[in-house]
């Protein structure tokens, strides 16, 4: 459970595109005001208005280069911890590769984009800031189907480790050097001698920036495909009944969230288990982009959901759990129907679309408020099963 007031608070988020060609090369911008790092992919930070991280994707690309992109699926998602800011979530989506028409039509905001260039994965690597050359490289390395792929601080975690090694070689950052004609290309612009004055220094930038909230939770079952359900103390009064899966709040500049479910699995179960493959991450908008989200029910910002596979619980290790009675009434074990009737109806839609998620050898579902977006259904087997009882 949430420890803190903190827990779980103060997380920023963004979201990039990666637009081939048919040369298999990626687009990269130049920001006019970043003298460090001046190389990118087109994307920037979500605003409270966006319901999603999709729609962060597609409005800053709208502002930065002046057209709508398509969106393909969740390339990966990106959790990296840092002592000189906030801990930032980076989604990365495929774009659609562009037609030549949307190319020449390209128009840049001078403000935010300075130039662009298409660059070859090798070149890219060396131009982009190590952090995001890791992620980038990575999701260019593996192959599409591996996709979304799950990342901590640019590197290989849960199943992306099948596909890609945990520490592999990171390119030598060269910047611009890597990245030729970039600020004098075809419809870019030229380039600025003087690069201008930032709008904002760093730390005013990251503490005017919104914030979101996270947690971990993890879907164990046991060998009848029954789903292990805790039950909160009551808030309001002795007959509330809330149900959810085990697990919390990410705290915020501590950990990530496979440590959040790992350290959360102890504290509630008293278990001391690894949190499996990453089955789905869930944005649930807050009140700024969905009207209908519950303050009362911390929607005051958005909030994401990942769900780590559990595994098959033994008889042993239920007898073992140990429930935190400070924040914990009980446990049980339900059937797909009996979870559904206990489950909200976005918590029950993340749940189904986990266990959905448990029988391909793909990355994580991509949700919001429980639904599925892109490409990748979700829930659809426990559907079917359900309605088959």
């Amino acid at each position: 459970m949430e420890t803190s007031g903190r827990a779980g608070r103060g997380i920023l988020a963004a979201a990039g595109v990666l637009f081939p060609d048919g040369q298999g090369r990626v687009l990269v911008v130049r920001l006019p005001y970043d003298r460090k790092h001046p190389v990118a992919i087109p994307g920037g930070g979500w605003e409270p208005a966006d319901r999603s991280p999709r729609e962060t994707a597609v409005r800053e690309v709208a502002e930065e280069l002046g057209f709508t992109p398509r969106l393909g699926p969740l390339a990966c998602v990106d959790w990296a911890l840092s002592p000189s800011r906030p801990p930032i979530v980076a989604y990365l989506y495929w774009g659609e590769p562009l037609t030549a028409e949307q190319v020449a039509a390209i128009r840049p905001d001078a403000a935010e984009v300075g130039g662009w260039v298409w660059l070859t994965a090798e070149e890219a690597g060396h131009a982009l800031p190590p952090r995001l050359s890791r992620r980038v490289t990575a999701c260019l390395r593996a192959p599409r189907a591996a996709g979304p792929l799950e990342l901590e601080d640019s590197r290989p975690v849960g199943h992306t480790l099948r596909e890609l090694p945990a520490d592999g070689p990171v390119p030598e950052y060269t910047g611009l050097a890597a990245a030729p004609g970039l600020g004098a290309a075809a419809g870019a612009g030229p380039a600025e001698v003087q690069p201008p004055e930032p709008p904002m220094d760093r730390d005013t930038y990251y503490a005017t920036r919104p914030r979101i909230r996270a947690k971990a939770r993890a879907v164990f079952t046991d060998a009848d495909g029954r789903v292990l359900l805790v039950r909160l103390r009551p808030w309001s009064g002795p007959d509330e009944q809330y149900w959810t899966l085990p697990g919390g709040g990410v705290e915020a500049d501590r950990e990530t969230p496979r440590a959040a479910a790992r350290r959360e699995i102890r504290e509630e179960l008293g278990w001391e288990v690894e949190p499996g493959r990453l089955l789905a991450v869930d944005w649930q908008p807050g009140a700024a982009a969905d009207p209908g989200a519950n303050p009362a029910t911390g929607r005051d910002t958005a909030v994401l959901v990942y769900l780590y596979d559990g595994g098959t619980v033994t008889e042993r290790l239920l007898g073992s759990i140990a429930l935190q009675e400070q924040e914990l009434m009980e446990w049980r074990l339900c059937e797909p129907a009996e979870a559904r009737a206990l489950l909200s109806g976005p918590s029950w839609d993340r749940v189904a679309a986990a266990l959905a998620a448990r029988e391909r050898s793909a990355g994580p579902a991509e949700l919001v408020g429980g639904q599925a977006v892109g490409d990748r259904p979700a829930g659809e087997h426990w559907e079917h099963a359900e309605r088959d009882h």
